[in-house]
């Protein structure tokens, strides 16, 4: 899937004119291969982890701390969240082990889940930079995507699909969301007629009229 991924930005940027980036919900394993992918290719992909996955351990973090319904941990999420967001993601980890520190050792595994996420993910939480350059930082347009055109179709009540057929189906449906249908179905009866007509003999003859 990832190099089917690169290769539909290739056909789309072959001259890669324009910068590429890979937006992650923190699976190492996949930012490892995309970024062996990239290394392969010979392409800058500079890689965001999607801050909505980053603020779900946060809110981990700041459970430890206030109780749900404590208005306090909401100011605390929050000031996390906007330290990450202006690029200081080594203060906020350095604040949450500050606060780890001192709380009892049964009530601190929250802070540790975010301060391991954070720090496995550093490289990839440059906010400040990828909002500076126009990157999007969460994936939620991808998100939503999938949910209407593969969630809402495939996942219907009673449906069974093979590969071959969930494939076929998806592709229509991008082609009817993307307002291309007219267009293909031009293109489909163009081609169905040189499948079913095909002209083997033209080029062994001259038109005379």
């Amino acid at each position: 899937m990832i190099r089917t991924a690169f290769d539909q930005a290739s056909a789309r940027d072959p001259a890669q004119v324009r910068p590429w980036v890979a937006l992650v919900d923190g699976d190492l394993h996949q930012i490892a291969l995309l970024s062996a992918e990239a290394k392969r290719r010979g392409v800058a992909l500079p890689i965001v982890c999607d801050l909505i996955h980053v603020l779900e351990y946060l809110w981990r973090g700041a459970r430890c701390l206030h109780a749900a319904e404590d208005p306090a941990g909401e100011e605390q999420l929050a000031s996390w969240a906007l330290g990450l967001l202006a690029g200081r993601p080594d203060q906020v980890i350095d604040d949450m082990k500050a606060q780890a520190a001192g709380l009892p050792t049964d009530q601190r595994d929250g802070l540790k889940t975010a301060i391991r996420c954070l720090t496995s993910h550093r490289d990839y939480l440059n906010y400040a930079h990828a909002l500076a350059q126009g990157w999007p930082i969460a994936t939620g347009v991808v998100e939503g995507t999938a949910r209407h055109l593969v969630g809402d179709r495939l996942e219907i009540t009673g449906a069974r699909w093979g590969l071959a057929g969930a494939e076929a189906i998806l592709k229509l449906r991008a082609v009817i969301s993307n307002g291309d249908l007219t267009a293909y179905h031009a293109f489909h009866f163009d081609r169905e007629h040189q499948r079913l007509y095909p002209t083997r003999y033209q080029d062994g003859h001259a038109l005379t009229a």
